[in-house]
């Protein structure tokens, strides 16, 4: 398998009165399908545009946030489409999950939460108690943080991103453990895949639900990035820009920390202060 994070083209650089031409590196981006398949039940979960790589960390950190799935057990084989193009190329495009659950009752989730979040009309508190309803469930306390352990993540981050250093086009979702110590970073050209490709990766590695832990985003904190937080256990949620007014209802709702302009030794707590062990810094 060829991983196509990036594309080479030529640009003309135009730089204080001259230009030049030279080769540069860009993001990929490309569609993804992600099909669920239990015997030979097979239904297409969604399409989604990413970066290719961790394909399948993207499609099981996927199906967490959605409640389709909640611990690896829930999936038993994920794998590319062994179709061909005409031209006899693989379809690395298409991602297969075989489900110890049958894919009609899992996509009856998925259309319950799509008819949720994107009906015209529906108003925050609904989808609070909507999600409520379903898989979503209050996290346990802790955590305790220090304040000068969240104001060490950006740079930690910074410095994994190895896909951003190159195109400079790319969001990342990191995960630290409470004393501020990287354990994984994933990197696509959406936030919300980023997060995926990461909770996908911790779920198949069998360190769900992520109690005890703190992700950092780039990028701002949606209520989508808050939802799929909670789903994969995440006590701890920060953003190097501001959250939304529902990412912090929702935080409010389910016992998340939310922290956001995290960046330039500074942050603002918007959810579960109580998390955050502020010291020297005064409150």
């Amino acid at each position: 398998m060829r991983e196509r994070g990036r594309g080479r083209v030529i640009v003309d650089v135009y730089d204080d009165g001259t230009s030049s031409r030279r080769p540069d590196q860009l993001a990929t981006e490309e569609p993804l399908e992600i099909r669920l398949r239990h015997g030979a039940d097979v239904t297409t979960a969604a399409v989604t545009m990413r970066t290719p790589g961790a394909d399948f960390e993207l499609a099981a950190g996927f199906l967490t946030g959605e409640g389709v799935v909640a611990h690896p057990d829930d999936v038993r084989r994920i794998s590319y489409c062994t179709d061909r193009d005409v031209d006899g190329a693989q379809r690395y495009n298409i991602v297969n999950v075989d489900l110890a659950l049958p894919p009609r009752t899992a996509l009856e989730r998925l259309e319950r939460h799509f008819t949720m979040t994107s009906a015209c009309g529906v108003c925050g508190k609904a989808t609070l108690d909507a999600l409520e309803q379903g898989a979503l469930r209050p996290l346990p306390p802790g955590p305790d943080v220090d304040a000068d352990v969240l104001l060490r993540l950006p740079g930690a981050m910074r410095e994994a991103q190895g896909g951003f250093e190159v195109t400079g086009g790319l969001h990342a979702a990191a995960l630290f453990d409470a004393d501020g110590a990287l354990i994984a970073v994933r990197e696509d050209v959406g936030r919300h895949n980023a997060l995926d490709k990461l909770v996908g990766w911790a779920l198949l590695a069998g360190r769900t639900p992520l109690h005890g832990h703190i992700v950092l985003v780039s990028g701002r904190s949606s209520f989508e990035l808050a939802q799929k937080a909670v789903a994969a256990g995440v006590p701890i949620l920060c953003s190097v820009s501001a959250p939304s007014s529902l990412a912090v209802d929702l935080a409010e709702r389910f016992g998340l920390t939310l922290v956001g302009f995290l960046r330039d030794r500074r942050f603002n707590v918007y959810s579960g202060g109580q998390r955050v062990r502020v010291g020297g810094l005064g409150r």
